[in-house]
């Protein structure tokens, strides 16, 4: 700092004034302290600057399989939405869920120095370790459904389930089966709990739901298990990805859809809108999801959410292609 006030011709404090954008600063000094910091190669210390202020500028997330496309698109909106609001990110992925492995991912984070903490925590197990665990830095969890004393952002499961179940119900089908996600996991719950109460709203029966694992293959073979039954004619699949095999299940087993059965999955993937036919899903906004995460923690950060926690839903949005016809 030494060396661009000196090559700017200013003092130390007014290069320190136009690198924490002081308003009271002129247009030409600022002007010219920031060519002095191109011209001399300039970068901050960060570390001399976390000393000073006691704040690291970075936050730590922590989350579970990340090779899933929900998972994956969350860390990075919650990546983007740090970095809009002038944080770094560190990131620890687990491959299991247990409470020593939560701990020592948090305990990494912590001694890391960083400010604040989002924990992806869709499954049961993951969001009831979370709430066991004494937390001394600010935390947020995602998809967390109750964890504890800890603030939580989530897209609104149930909602999507029940958008796609009337969808389906609304073109006359006379009921929906629905090919669910893993057991343990809190959006497969939601779904399955909004597939229940669309159904029951309308005075229908709901079939035995088929399970899945979130894999394609799992979809392949819960089509191959619809296609053989009579009866079946919509569909509404946990994912998009099980949509893709149950799609390939009933082409094999010459199901036409949409014309004998109609199919929605969930979560809109970049590829859904190409597959054949193209897919009519519910699209989750990670985006706002990793919006609404950062700003629940900053408020924590800056001591305006510290002594509430705060639970924030994103409503999810139906997304209508060629994959659903009149029953």
């Amino acid at each position: 700092m030494a060396d661009v006030a000196r090559e700017a011709g200013v003092s130390h404090q007014t290069v320190s004034r136009v690198l924490n954008e002081h308003p009271n600063v002129r247009s030409e000094t600022r002007t010219r302290v920031l060519e002095a910091i191109d011209k001399l190669g300039y970068r901050r210390n960060l570390v001399a600057r976390a000393l000073v202020t006691k704040h690291s500028r970075t936050l730590g997330v922590v989350s579970f399989d990340t090779t899933l496309y929900g998972p994956a698109s969350t860390v990075y909106g919650i990546e983007q939405a740090a970095r809009a609001a002038g944080y770094f990110v560190s990131i620890v992925s687990l491959k299991s869920i247990d409470r020593s492995g939560v701990r020592d991912a948090l305990d990494y984070l912590a001694d890391q120095g960083v400010d604040g903490i989002v924990v992806v925590a869709p499954q049961r197990s993951a969001a009831q370790t979370l709430a066991d665990l004494p937390l001394g830095v600010p935390t947020v969890a995602v998809e967390g459904g109750e964890a504890g004393d800890v603030s939580v952002v989530c897209v609104d499961q149930v909602e999507g389930g029940r958008l796609a179940t009337e969808h389906l119900l609304s073109l006359g089908h006379e009921t929906v089966w629905h090919v669910r996600g893993p057991s343990d996991w809190l959006e497969a719950e939601g779904r399955v709990a909004g597939w229940r109460a669309a159904l029951a709203q309308a005075g229908r029966e709901a079939p035995e739901p088929l399970a899945g694992d979130w894999s394609p293959r799992s979809g392949y073979e819960a089509g191959r298990s619809l296609a053989s039954m009579t009866g079946v004619s919509a569909v509404f699949v946990a994912n998009d990805q099980m949509a893709l095999g149950v799609l390939r299940a009933f082409s094999e087993q010459g199901v036409k859809v949409p014309h004998q059965v109609s199919v929605v999955g969930f979560d809109d993937i970049p590829e859904s809108e190409f597959f054949s036919p193209p897919l009519t899903t519910i699209r989750q906004d990670f985006d706002a999801v990793g919006r609404n995460s950062i700003e629940v923690l900053l408020r924590q950060i800056e001591g305006e959410g510290s002594q509430a926690c705060e639970r924030l839903v994103v409503p999810p949005a139906f997304v209508a292609r060629a994959s659903t016809a009149r029953a």
